[in-house]
């Protein structure tokens, strides 16, 4: 039998070597960019562990938080090192999430702080979206509000920054 085949006119022999020239050819051109996503899995992966050894517990930052008052109630949703969340609630609806951050397992975060040039009973504070106010308390400690109901404003906002204990926040250690 000859070693070329007329029903497909290559000669067989060739065929492996050929497979292997068109699956290159065709996984050439499947290389991804890394997305924004990828690189902060990588930099987790690789670098520091997600939360800081030095993180505060999250425990300690309830204590920190605004108590109910009036219409209004505080309902702790969230705490593990580094971080607490609870729900702003008026009358049985979410109108805010609040929250403090130990930054000190994300300094980036505070770096956004830097460039501020207004402050809320002396620390810095930003606008973050529509929607979000942030005060950084002690060059470590983030606290942010998040209106969830499109009536509770910048204003309301800030009014309940007042409540937190940002003194005792701030010598925190």
């Amino acid at each position: 039998m000859s070693r070329f085949s007329r029903a497909n006119g290559v000669c067989r022999h060739r065929l492996p070597g050929l497979i292997v020239v068109f699956a290159v050819a065709f996984t050439a051109g499947c290389h991804r960019e890394p997305s924004r996503f990828d690189e902060v899995q990588e930099k987790t992966r690789h670098n520091a562990p997600a939360v800081s050894k030095e993180a505060v517990p999250g425990a300690l930052f309830n204590k920190m938080f605004p108590k109910p008052s009036g219409d209004f109630d505080v309902v702790y949703t969230q705490e593990k090192v580094g971080f607490a969340q609870a729900k702003l609630v008026k009358k049985g609806e979410d109108v805010a999430t609040l929250s403090i951050f130990d930054t000190v397992s994300n300094p980036e975060a505070a770096d956004k702080y830097k460039n501020t040039q207004e402050t809320f009973e002396s620390y810095p504070i930003i606008e973050i979206g529509n929607n979000g106010t942030g005060l950084l308390v002690g060059g470590r400690y983030q606290i942010q509000i998040r209106s969830t109901d499109a009536n509770f404003s910048k204003f309301d906002r800030e009014d309940w920054l007042k409540k937190f204990d940002l003194a005792n926040l701030a010598k925190l250690q």
